[in-house]
């Protein structure tokens, strides 16, 4: 597989200036085509499962209170589960629930033996405790991999299931050839549904992982210094367009996971959605780059529905 200095056919030795005197542009990398080959793989793994099993694998979403973007995913979600054959269900809770209403259909959901996977659409409205809630799915059930013993998993080296973000992004740099052992990394976030487990999962041994990983925040001294070392960058921090071109190394790998509004009247919604990173500068100086939209988001729900089939394969005892 290919280094990141390797992929457009140069090496970064060769350009000893600054990065601005670089006019690399950047291949875009197609996240809905992955994506799409993710779905492809699910599907058959659907199909081959129902044909043995006689039922389908079935995944719930709970989605509680009238959120407009969590709607919107979690009608997607419901949409690809179905595509793939996948028994997808939406139970919607109003705004008002008790938290204790939540308590007892997650309850109820672990109890359904027809169900194989939850997972309880974020954020919840401000009188719950997300991470209670979190914790009351059962862990053979959260293909989330948010349940303390599936992030347990994950930090000893056996991951069971991998929160799909985190997933996905490492599906893209396999697909994309990236040699990720002994590459640098840096990864901009430490959120628990993107950064931390990253961090995790690509510095552990093993295939599309094994890389030197520094995972930076709000608190990181000097970014742009730790950044520019970085021949994978990993940008999840949620500010629109923080990381700039000159914080880029020449002929990296800019993974950007980042969504966010930004006001704009020439756009008939009076907004467009824009990354962590900021486009027009990074394809200047990065080998290969994810827009913002259509390069992370499509993997996100691939790599749940995978999850969503290994939940029902876990029931079953055909994978362990």
């Amino acid at each position: 597989m290919l280094r990141s200095d390797q992929l457009r056919g140069h090496s970064i030795a060769e350009h000893p200036g600054p990065a601005e005197d670089l006019k690399i542009t950047a291949r875009i990398i197609d996240g809905k085509a992955i994506a799409a080959k993710v779905r492809a793989e699910v599907a058959e793994g659907v199909q081959s499962f129902t044909e043995e099993y006689g039922f389908a694998p079935g995944l719930t979403v709970v989605l509680v209170g009238d959120d407009a973007p969590s709607a919107t995913y979690v009608r997607g979600k419901e949409k690809a589960s179905k595509e793939v054959g996948i028994d997808g269900r939406v139970i919607h809770l109003s705004q008002n629930s008790t938290q204790d209403a939540v308590f007892e259909t997650v309850q109820s959901l672990n109890k359904d033996e027809s169900v194989h996977g939850i997972l309880v659409q974020l954020p919840l409205p401000s009188q719950m405790d997300s991470d209670a809630i979190t914790m009351s799915i059962s862990p053979d059930k959260d293909v989330d991999g948010l349940h303390p013993q599936n992030l347990g998993f994950l930090m000893s080296g056996t991951p069971r299931f991998v929160p799909a973000t985190p997933l996905g992004i490492q599906r893209i740099l396999m697909e994309e050839g990236v040699e990720l052992n002994g590459a640098e990394i840096a990864i901009c976030g430490r959120g628990a549904l993107i950064g931390r487990p990253l961090s995790v999962l690509l510095s552990q041994r093993g295939a599309g992982a094994n890389g030197t990983v520094t995972l930076c925040h709000t608190g990181t001294a000097n970014l742009a210094e730790v950044t520019r070392r970085a021949d994978v960058l990993v940008a999840a921090m949620g500010s629109a367009e923080l990381i700039t071109g000159e914080m880029i190394k020449p002929g990296a790998i800019v993974i950007d996971a980042g969504t966010s509004r930004v006001d704009d009247q020439t756009r008939k919604r009076g907004y467009r959605l824009a990354g962590d990173v900021a486009f027009d500068e990074a394809v200047e100086v990065a080998s290969a780059i994810t827009p913002v939209p259509g390069g992370v988001g499509p993997l996100t729900i691939a790599m749940l529905l995978q999850n969503g089939l290994k939940a029902a394969k876990l029931a079953v005892g055909a994978e362990g």
